[in-house]
């Protein structure tokens, strides 16, 4: 049995404490600690909505030139509705794209990136980039189904309200494509076939038809 280690908190270089932590609090980011001391060290964090993993910066903590830090993912279960939520929150965010070569997404490949969502809306393929006051980067990614081998499979969890709703949508949608198939008559056994889809979904297991 392996110890468990578990990737709490990312440390970014920033160069105005005072002004990051308004930046991730306009963000609706929960803050978690702001800690300062004699010494001079000073350390704030803040935990995205839905995140098992938070953020942290201050005074004292880095060494890293502001700014430094690149491709911070954020997994979102809908790209577009990520993207223009920061859009209302004031942040000058990417439009969603999609990447031409492998590793695009990162903006070091040149003329390797496409507007718009991936084809058929592929999980893992679709991204939005936006920056901190500093310049520290990060990587919007929308992922709906797991690959297979990247989950616990026996847990099921979805890290938020929104997440779990997008899930049932997507549920009803595919139950309803099921429907058809089978002659456009009501399932009585939709809640079984919702729960085996979703479960399904969330391992990156086939899904049922």
């Amino acid at each position: 049995m392996k110890t468990d280690l578990k990737l709490e908190a990312v440390v970014i270089p920033v160069s105005d404490v005072d002004r990051s932590k308004r930046f991730y609090d306009d963000l609706g980011w929960r803050l978690d600690a702001d800690f300062g001391f004699d010494n001079g060290f000073r350390v704030v964090q803040f935990t995205p909505p839905g995140s098992p993993a938070s953020i942290q910066f201050g005074s004292r903590i880095t060494a890293q030139a502001p700014g430094t830090a690149e491709g911070i993912y954020l997994v979102v279960s809908d790209i577009q509705a990520a993207h223009d939520e920061l859009v209302s929150l004031g942040v000058d965010v990417s439009d969603v794209f999609h990447p031409d070569a492998p590793g695009a997404q990162f903006g070091q490949i040149a003329d390797g990136q496409t507007g718009g969502p991936a084809k058929d809306r592929a999980s893992y393929g679709s991204f939005a980039t936006f920056r901190d006051p500093d310049g520290n980067s990060f990587l919007l990614q929308e992922v709906t189904t797991r690959i297979p081998g990247r989950v616990d499979t026996g847990a099921i969890e979805y890290a938020s309200l929104s997440d779990l709703v997008g899930a049932l949508k997507r549920a009803a949608a595919a139950h309803g494509e099921h429907e058809v198939r089978n002659g456009g008559e009501r399932d009585e056994n939709w809640p079984e076939w919702y729960a085996a889809y979703m479960v399904a979904e969330n391992h990156g297991e086939q899904l049922p038809e």
